[in-house]
Order: structure tokens, then C-alpha cells, then sequence
């Protein structure tokens, strides 16, 4: 019995000493909630006052950075700009085409429209024209071969553009049936009696042009001499030769000198050719006094 006794002592005693120990924690726990949330709410307002001593700094800063790039702005010059020019209009396709005097030039008339009406696949693909060797290196450009003249690439250009029947059996044949060089060769032998007289034309005038031009840089160049000569080429050229044709005349200036041009100056030096010649003379006279005794004595030696 008294263990028994005991034990309800023991267990309320326990329970007892749990409910103080619950109370202190609770006592506890609300004084620790309660200075976290002070020290939380001093810890928040001292962050509102840095930020707000940060943004007013950073307002501060940026009015003084801006005044200084306007004063800056004032004071450098504002380019002029220029206009936007306007955009060309795009060329239609009745811009593009060609005018009647160009295809006109090129041989493409009516005449030449209406043969071609007549043709048809077979008369390209029939027709009796032995096949050459393909030259590889021939360019194509705008599909035309480049091994056709000047002319005949104009024309067959000018060809396709603006005859539908001649641009829908080239599509159709080449390079199915045919190479591009055979539909060419048997198209300008089909056409030759429409376009040989325009060809000729062509030709014709590119001669008479390259003529022309090389009269006017003969010209220019024979200009650009006469221009680039001295005067004193100029006063020489036109100045009449002193040289007299008199071969007698020319044959005493050789021996005596020209003696009009020592007359136009001063006798300089003449004294001293008197005084040599005079010396010669003495000379000459000396010698011939000795020669007259010895011619002399040598009588008298004869006579004895």
C-alpha cells in the first residue's frame, strides 16, 4: 500500500513539475519571440533609414551628374543632318523593256517576228547541222553564249526578252535535245536573210566611229605638240638662215674667217699678232742676209 501511495505521490509530483517546466518554456519562448521581434523590427527600421540616406545620396548624385551633362551638351555644336535623299522608284517591266529603235538597230522588226512565228520544234531540232564539240571554256552569260559577236550576243539577248516563241523553244530545248551553241548557229542561219543587212549596219558604223576617233587623237596629239613647243623653238623655226648659198662666199669664210662678226666688236688682242708677225719678219730677214754672204763667198772661191 505504501508503494502504491508512492507512486501517485511520484506521478503527480511529475506532473506537476512538467507543468511548471511547460510554463517556463512558454514564459521563455514568448520573451525570446518577443525580443526577436524587436531586435527584427530595430533591424528593419535601421535598414529603412540607410536606404532611404542611400537613395537620397544616390538622387543627390545623379541631379549634379545631370546638370554637368547639360552644361557639357550646351556647349558642344548639334550636327546638321543632312536630308534623307528619296528612294528611286523600282523600274517596272515596261521600263526594262527596250525601245523600238534599239531593237530596231539590233534587227528585230516585224518581219523578223512573224518568220518567227512559222517555226516550231522541230525546225530547231531537225534541222541539218552537224554537232561540234562543246568548248567548255566559253562562258554563258545572261543566257547567251559568249562565243557569238558583239551583235549577234545583243541581238540574241534582246531575242529572248522580247520574242516569247524564241525564248520557249530555247527553254524547251537546251540542253535536252541540243547544245547551247547549235541552237544558236541553226537560229542566226534560219534568221541570217532578216538580220544580215542590220549586222552590216552595225558594223559599219563601228568602223566609221573608230575612224573618227583616231582623226581627233591625231589631231589632239599633233595640238598637244604645238602647244608644249618653247619660244625658242618658235623664234629658230620662223628666224631666216644666215648661211649664205654663194659657195665662193661660203669658201672665203672658211679661209679668212667671218670677218663681220670681229668688225660688230672691239679689236681686243691685235697688238699682240702685230708684234709676232713682226718677229717672223725680223727672222725671215736675218736668214736671208746670211744666206746672200754665203752665196757671195762661195762666187768668189769659184772665180780663184
Amino acid at each position: 500500500m505504501d508503494l502504491w501511495e508512492r507512486a501517485r505521490a511520484f506521478a503527480g509530483e511529475a506532473a506537476k513539475r512538467s507543468q511548471e517546466l511547460s510554463a517556463e518554456a512558454a514564459k521563455r519562448s514568448s520573451a525570446l519571440v518577443s525580443e526577436t521581434a524587436k531586435k527584427s523590427k530595430e533591424i528593419f527600421s535601421e535598414t529603412a533609414s540607410k536606404s532611404r540616406e542611400i537613395a537620397a545620396e544616390a538622387t543627390k548624385q545623379a541631379d549634379l551628374l545631370a546638370g554637368q551633362i547639360k552644361h557639357l551638351a550646351s556647349d558642344i555644336p548639334v550636327p546638321s543632318i543632312p536630308p534623307i535623299p528619296a528612294i528611286p522608284p523600282i523600274p517596272t517591266a515596261a521600263a526594262l523593256e527596250p525601245d523600238a529603235a534599239e531593237l530596231e538597230r539590233y534587227g528585230i522588226t516585224d518581219d523578223l517576228r512573224e518568220f518567227v512565228k512559222g517555226m516550231t520544234i522541230s525546225t530547231f531540232r531537225d534541222f541539218p547541222l552537224q554537232e561540234e564539240p562543246e568548248m567548255s571554256d566559253v562562258p554563258t552569260v545572261s543566257n547567251v553564249r559568249q562565243d557569238l559577236n558583239e551583235w549577234q550576243a545583243k541581238h540574241a539577248t534582246l531575242v529572248l526578252s522580247s520574242v516569247k516563241e524564241i525564248s520557249k523553244f530555247r527553254y524547251e530545248l537546251c540542253p535536252r535535245y541540243m547544245k547551247e551553241r547549235k541552237f544558236w548557229r541553226v537560229y542566226f542561219l534560219l534568221v541570217n536573210s532578216y538580220i544580215a543587212p542590220f549586222e552590216k549596219k552595225y558594223f559599219e558604223e563601228l568602223k566609221l566611229k573608230a575612224e573618227e576617233e583616231k582623226k581627233d587623237s591625231q589631231k589632239e596629239a599633233s595640238e598637244s605638240q604645238a602647244s608644249q613647243a618653247t619660244p625658242a623653238e618658235l623664234k629658230d623655226a620662223k628666224a631666216p638662215s644666215k648661211t649664205s648659198t654663194n659657195p665662193e662666199h661660203d669658201l672665203d669664210v672658211f679661209l679668212l674667217g667671218d670677218l663681220g662678226s670681229d668688225d660688230e666688236g672691239p679689236d681686243v688682242g691685235d697688238d699682240g699678232l702685230d708684234d709676232d708677225f713682226d718677229k717672223i719678219d725680223a727672222t725671215s730677214g736675218l736668214e736671208s742676209d746670211d744666206d746672200d754672204k754665203k752665196s757671195a763667198a762661195g762666187k768668189a772661191d769659184d772665180a780663184k
